[in-house]
């Protein structure tokens, strides 16, 4: 501490106790420059009723006692000294005044240690002072930096240089301070224990960039080569500044992902990785790396890092974007419909990058979106062709998912129109065909015979289904010749619907009777009467005779008792065979059905498997009206 004062304190104490006792004021410690001088003040007392006629004094080094023959630094008695002192010692001081200051030249590292005063009144009044002062011999200015400085507050450094040199005055000046300020010198001070100093003040305000800077001080000394440089680093204290991290990082799921954070600030500061408010991870460090091992999408989000320190604090966020296909798709919405309600399926997923989200149904197209991650679906008054399965795909550059889902549409019964009535034999097989959903009850109407028979009863109707499609077969017996009204009604919780079933007659089933070669045998005989006739007309046109005739008629290809011309004994012989079946109670043979329709396209004729499958199922059921 620097104190601006014209008295030392020693030479107040001095004054003060003057005739008392022994002792002796001399500062503890005191620098100096090498290869300069330096002059220890000095001051003694002594009790006054010694009254000596003269007064001595020796100075000794590093010991106060002579017994241990100290180098003797100055002795006024006999101006002996140590060898390292010859020449370099003087006192400045006037002994019969008290006053014992030192003067040592031409300072050397060797010089430096404690000096002892002794005072020699003559006789036994000798007396060696326990006090004294310790030299210090250095070569560099003390450069006094503030225990802190902070970046952005004003901040004072002194460059402070011994000046108890009577002989040589330092000079001082900064070295490396430009761009910091403009220094002030002092001039010269004294200390508290009467030593001189020089000071030069030097007033900046520090940036984070000053962190670490080299400033120095230089005392010269004119007229001699003697120069002395001292240096000191700033410690500057500043919060911290992110000063280091990733951009936005995009990685596909389960590759492995490093987010490094680096901060600049002094003292280092604490960095920590966080998202959503959690800690993942802290250290005090000038950088941090947060690893994910195969990110997953639920790490996809805004990673945050922050740097703190005592002065301060800085945060910065990155945000992590995972690359992953799609999830499987989810639907959400009307599975079930009336017929004419408005249907809305919403169809989502999740994904990065949004997907190309598609609705199909039968590989067709129904709706579609671009880099969206959800699709709705609008059927507007659904018809029961809206029914069936339906697909949403989802796909984007990473993968493709889809989902399978049912539209079910309810609606009242629809009757076929292929739904019919057909003879064979001696029995008539009703067909009755209904579209519907939910599955509908069918019952069979005898109007004529105030008869009703329902689907329940197996033992005379057999009913299949088939998606939509319910197929009702009714087999009556013994009614071929006279076939009664059939009526089929149909209904469900929508709606009734009834048709009566037209009636298909055995001229209709002839050529399933005949077979593949009576079918050939009939068209021979067709030609033939077609050239017969051909042949007649031409003898007409010839003869011009109007009394002309084929007198001889063909043939009849076939007629109703599906008798065919040349096997009429073959044909009886099947008939009388059934009709004692019939006699005897059991069934026929199951009888040839023309089922004229199809259940995916109406209107076109049956195939060989349909016909023969109709058929194995008009076997199951029957009933003999009386």
């Amino acid at each position: 501490m620097i104190i601006l004062t014209t008295l030392p304190l020693f030479w107040i104490m001095i004054s003060a106790s003057r005739g008392g006792h022994w002792g002796a004021w001399m500062p503890s410690s005191i620098s100096a420059f090498e290869g300069t001088c330096v002059s220890i003040p000095c001051r003694f007392d002594f009790p006054d009723e010694l009254r000596p006629a003269v007064v001595h004094g020796v100075w000794y080094f590093n010991s106060p006692y002579p017994k241990n023959y100290p180098p003797v630094v100055f002795k006024s008695r006999t101006q002996v000294v140590h060898e390292s002192f010859q020449g370099r010692s003087r006192l400045l001081g006037d002994l019969g005044l008290r006053n014992c200051t030192l003067l040592l030249s031409t300072l050397s590292p060797e010089l430096g240690g404690k000096y002892y005063f002794r005072g020699d009144l003559g006789g036994y009044n000798q007396y060696t002072f326990s006090e004294h002062s310790v030299l210090d011999i250095i070569n560099t200015p003390n450069i006094v930096v503030p225990p802190e400085v902070v970046a952005g507050s004003e901040v004072e450094v002194s460059c402070m240089v011994p000046d108890n040199c009577p002989e040589l005055r330092p000079e001082l000046s900064w070295l490396g301070h430009e761009g910091l300020g403009e220094p002030t010198v002092l001039g010269r001070l004294r200390e508290e224990e009467g030593t001189w100093v020089q000071v030069s003040l030097l007033h900046f305000v520090p940036t984070r960039e000053a962190n670490g800077h080299r400033l120095g001080c230089q005392a010269a000394f004119p007229n001699t080569t003697l120069q002395f440089e001292g240096y000191a680093s700033l410690d500057v204290k500043y919060p911290p500044v992110i000063v280091e991290m990733n951009s936005s990082v995009e990685a596909i799921e389960g590759s492995h992902v490093s987010l490094l954070c680096g901060a600049d600030s002094n003292p280092p500061p604490l960095l920590t990785w966080m998202r959503d408010g959690m800690v993942l991870r802290e250290a005090v460090a000038e950088s941090l790396y947060l690893d994910l091992e195969e990110v997953t999408p639920g790490e996809d989000g805004v990673y945050a890092c922050l740097a703190e320190n005592s002065y301060g604090q800085d945060n910065r966020t990155v945000e992590l974007s995972v690359m992953y296909a799609p999830w499987k798709p989810t639907v959400n919405g009307t599975v079930v419909a009336v017929e004419g309600e408005t249907v809305s399926i919403l169809c989502s997923t999740q994904s990065n990058p949004d997907p190309i989200l598609t609705i199909f149904k039968e590989k067709q197209i129904l709706a579609t979106v671009i880099y969206e991650s959800q699709l709705l679906l609008e059927l507007p008054a659904v018809t029961p062709e809206d029914d069936g399965e339906y697909w949403c795909v989802a796909e984007n550059q990473y993968g493709q998912r889809a989902t399978a889902f049912n539209l079910s549409v309810e609606f009242a019964p629809i009757i076929l129109l292929e739904s019919h009535c057909a003879a064979a034999r001696d029995t008539v097989q009703c067909l009755c065909v209904v579209k519907s959903n939910p599955e509908p009850s069918v019952a069979f109407e005898l109007p004529s015979r105030n008869v009703t028979v329902n689907e329940t009863e197996r033992e005379f109707v057999y009913s299949e289904r088939s998606g939509l499609l319910l197929t009702s077969i009714l087999t009556l017996r013994g009614q071929a010749q006279t076939p009664p009204r059939v009526i089929c009604t149909s209904r469900n919780l929508y709606g009734t619907q009834s048709l009566e079933l037209p009636f298909q007659g055995a001229h209709r089933l002839m050529w399933a009777k005949i077979g593949p070669v009576g079918a050939v045998v009939a068209f021979a005989i067709l030609i033939a009467i077609v050239c017969y006739i051909t042949q007649t007309r031409r003898k007409k046109n010839v003869t011009e005779s109007p009394s002309f005739s084929g007198g001889d008629n063909p043939h009849v290809l076939y007629s109703p008792e599906f008798r065919i011309s040349g096997a009429p004994d073959k044909y009886e012989s099947k008939r009388r065979l059934g009709s004692e079946r019939r006699l005897l109670g059991l069934r026929g043979e199951p009888p040839e059905l023309d089922l004229s329709y199809s259940h995916s396209d109406l209107g076109k004729q049956p195939t060989k498997d349909s016909y023969t499958l109709t058929e194995e199922l008009a076997e199951y059921a029957e009933i003999r009206v009386k």
